[in-house]
């Protein structure tokens, strides 16, 4: 399983396939087939059928490829997962695991994979797992979810049936709800599946923003989860797409200081420098922890510049 850098998630409806095809020409860097929300119950196994062509026709580049089934509350989940396995398992990053509300759910779908890579002669383990947080049980439980198997390579949150739970006031998925403010409304939600994601050593990944039309909004919210330390964002349409790949790559400003800081403190710490633990940069203290904070700033740039010059051809 790899952890690759999911700046912007593109989801696609997996019944759409002039929009699959489209997908695969945009600057994403990972592109979500979607089984669930976006297909009508009477096109599901079309749907599905459609997915494994798309995946294994190629012409995804770097891109990671991943496919959200439908959630283990429906009865679609078992015949999702085993023929997408089955038809495309080579081509296949991750499941992404809607409404994963528990630690067996996680646990339940890890087993399934286990069984069909075994059946397909797939490597066991390959095939990653992002789980979908969706409501206050989710929350609740999170740490045995973002320990519930090796596989898991992502917590993402769902805001719309998450809003749904909690009873949020308002229809703008991704939005503060009006009347709210000053403040966040999300912050409680996105903390506490950031800090369980660092703990288990996954990726935080954010929702989508649905209004299209507002990309200023967008872009403002996708900001707000960049600086709180998210790894990326799903996007529903390919304007998103600029604005998010930008908002999750440092600034050239905040890459030349991490590098000047991280230069500033090697020569310091060093034995021909004085073997000093801490120095001043700009008026401001630096010691291990803040070299620590260059270091992350400098790797995310790397990671950002890899999909950019190389990752999809």
């Amino acid at each position: 399983m790899e952890r690759s850098a999911r700046r912007t998630i593109l989801a696609v409806p997996g019944s759409n396939p002039r929009m699959i095809d489209k997908a695969r020409a945009l600057s994403c860097d990972a592109v979500l087939l979607d089984l669930e929300d976006a297909v009508a119950a009477g096109a599901k196994d079309a749907a599905r059928q459609q997915v494994v062509e798309a995946l294994v026709s190629g012409g995804w580049g770097g891109r990671a490829r991943t496919v959200r089934v439908n959630a283990w509350s429906t009865p679609w989940t078992h015949r999702d997962v085993i023929d997408i396995v089955a038809g495309a398992g080579s081509e296949l990053d991750a499941i992404v695991l809607p409404k994963a509300d528990h630690p067996g759910h996680v646990q339940a779908l890890s087993l399934l994979l286990d069984q069909l890579e075994v059946l397909h002669g797939l490597p066991v383990g390959r095939i990653g797992i992002e789980a979908q947080i969706e409501s206050a049980a989710a929350l609740r439980r999170i740490d045995e979810i973002a320990s519930a198997s090796p596989r898991l390579l992502s917590l993402v949150l769902g805001p719309a049936d998450l809003m749904a739970s909690l009873g949020i006031r308002t229809l703008r998925v991704g939005d503060q709800p009006p009347g709210y403010a000053p403040g966040d409304a999300y912050h409680h939600a996105l903390m506490t599946i950031l800090v369980a994601a660092r703990a288990h050593g996954v990726q935080a990944i954010d929702g989508p923003f649905v209004d299209i039309d507002d990309p200023e909004a967008f872009e403002r919210a996708a900001r707000r989860t960049a600086a709180l330390g998210y790894d990326g964002k799903w996007v529903i349409h390919p304007s998103q797409i600029e604005r998010g790949n930008a908002a999750f790559t440092p600034s050239g400003e905040e890459l030349d200081r991490a590098r000047r800081l991280l230069g500033a403190y090697e020569e310091a710490t060093s034995r021909e420098g004085g073997a000093r633990g801490a120095i001043m940069l700009d008026g401001e203290m630096v010691d291990e922890a803040g070299r620590a904070l260059a270091r992350s700033i400098v790797a995310r740039s790397e990671v950002s510049r890899s999909m950019q010059e190389g990752g999809r051809s």
